[in-house]
């Protein structure tokens, strides 16, 4: 195990439409992470600042991924972040397919060219009890103001087709929802509007994290939920606060492609680390 009282602790800041990143490798030994570590690491005034911290270790496939979010929970997916490492470990090994295990399941990566970086977040879940929620129910419609639809994609989501995306006040709307006793395991909150043929307008309050400019695993919840009740084709673009994703519900799985940002390498100084050990 890594002694980061002695070392300091590296890390790379990534960023995915301005969804951004702390990552950790830990491939050479394991990290010891404690909530109250991770939250420290995310204050944006006193530590680094993300919206999820990223664990890179080894398992099947290139690498094993592990989520936290910016409170120290900890999260089976996260879409954007996948491809910002998925970019990093392809210039690292020059391959141009990578397979990176996740609690979510073993997801595909691929370059698609352009700078752009690819992965198949797997088939959505659509059943209450995958989702989770706390009760049977039709997921597509669920008995909430509103009516929005309920997706897993490794974790919750809840989403409300509204007229206008940005007049919703998202930082008071969004936490009203996290915390809806429909979800026992809090929910991601998204607001989408269909702006054009396959094209939504989408913005999303992050449990654990609140308002962030892009979200990988909500634009694909988003993508599904709009198909299925007939919006949209399977294929959409999705403009957020930080930038577009292209989302392909597919037979295999929902394909996810956009750009990825690898900012700043650092350390973490060894005094940081013992304020919060």
């Amino acid at each position: 195990m890594t002694d980061m009282r002695e070392t300091g602790l590296a890390f790379m800041k990534m960023h995915g439409l301005g969804n951004d990143f702390v990552v950790l490798d830990a491939r050479a030994g394991d990290i010891a992470l404690s909530a109250a570590l991770v939250a420290a690491i995310a204050d944006r005034h006193r530590g680094i600042g993300f919206d999820q911290l990223a664990v890179i270790g080894t398992g099947e496939g290139d690498a094993h991924l592990t989520f936290y979010n910016a409170d120290g929970s900890t999260s089976a997916a996260c879409g954007n972040a996948t491809r910002c490492i998925a970019r990093h470990l392809m210039a690292e090994t020059g391959k141009t397919a990578l397979t990176l295990s996740t609690a979510r399941g073993v997801l595909q990566a691929v370059d698609a060219g352009g700078g752009l970086t690819s992965v198949n977040m797997g088939q959505p879940q659509l059943g209450w009890d995958e989702i989770p929620l706390a009760e049977a129910m039709e997921t597509l419609e669920l008995p909430i103001e509103g009516g929005p639809a309920a997706t897993g994609m490794g974790n919750p989501h809840c989403t409300f087709f509204v007229e206008d995306a940005c007049a919703v006040p998202l930082d008071r709307f969004g936490p009203r929802y996290e915390h809806h006793p429909l979800y026992p395991e809090r929910t991601n909150v998204q607001v989408a509007s269909v702006i054009g043929a396959d094209h939504l307008r989408m913005r999303v309050w992050e449990r654990g994290v609140g308002v962030t400019l892009a979200s990988g695993s909500s634009s694909c919840a988003v993508a599904v939920a709009a198909a299925r009740r007939g919006l949209t084709g399977r294929h959409v673009r999705i403009s957020l606060d930080g930038g577009t994703l292209d989302v392909d519900w597919r037979e295999d799985g929902v394909w996810m492609t956009g750009e990825t940002a690898h900012v700043a390498s650092g350390v973490l100084t060894p005094e940081f680390l013992a304020r919060v050990q």
